[in-house]
């Protein structure tokens, strides 16, 4: 039980510090972080995490890379539902506390986005369907790359939550013009749920595209690491 926790938790706060920063933070008239803030918020999330729960639970905080785990050979199928089920409700909650905290606002507006992830005319850059398929399955693959060589006993011990926490700045530099960036079904869930409509409509890409990343970063890893 202390492992589902832990991902509860974690996966709490990634949702609150990111989407949070997204809402709160990012055009924040004169002094806004913008999405270069809102890219290292999402990666300062997980690195601080990692140190935090890391051993505990592994600090997964996404259904994707737990599936991606134990594609590559690092994570018992027997906990996978219960690492899901966790992660989704730790990103509902802080979407709950996201919400609370941002309708505390005059003139918000959930229908605004509220940070959901999306394509077409809901990709903040108007990206097509094909465009943020490509994207998330693409980033997904190699975050999970970059997580799995990271972790592997034959890196640098002690230093895998500052590559896997830069990465995801980085995945989020990249493809948050396209699709506002998931590569996490929890993450994407977790405030679709608050806006509803076409978040919800759309969500079902961003479960999708990630675990079919994971699954081919796994693969990809496995390939070029194995051990002769």
């Amino acid at each position: 039980m202390k492992q589902y926790g832990a991902e509860f938790l974690g996966t709490f706060w990634l949702v609150l510090g990111g989407c949070g920063s997204a809402v709160l933070a990012a055009a924040f008239p004169e002094v806004g972080i913008g999405l270069l803030g809102v890219s290292l918020a999402f990666g300062l999330t997980v690195l601080t995490m990692a140190y935090a729960i890391g051993h505990i639970s592994g600090c997964h905080l996404n259904p994707a890379v737990s599936l991606g785990l134990w594609a590559g050979g690092r994570f018992p199928a027997s906990k996978l539902l219960s690492y899901i089920a966790s992660q989704v409700l730790g990103a509902i909650a802080a979407g709950a506390v996201l919400y609370v905290i941002a309708s505390g606002a005059a003139g918000f507006d959930v229908a605004k986005g509220f940070a959901s992830n999306g394509y077409a005319e809901h990709s903040p850059g108007g990206y097509s369907l094909v465009a943020a398929l490509v994207t998330e399955v693409v980033m997904t693959m190699f975050f999970l790359l970059i997580i799995l060589g990271a972790t592997d006993k034959r890196a640098p011990a002690g230093l895998a939550p500052i590559a896997i926490g830069l990465a995801l700045t980085l995945i989020h530099l990249i493809s948050i013009p396209v699709t506002n960036t998931s590569v996490n079904p929890a993450r994407s869930t977790g405030v679709a749920l608050f806006v509803g409509d076409w978040a919800v409509a759309q969500l079902w890409l961003f479960w999708v595209a990630p675990i079919v990343g994971a699954l081919l970063g796994a693969a990809a890893y496995r390939a070029i690491a194995a051990e002769e």
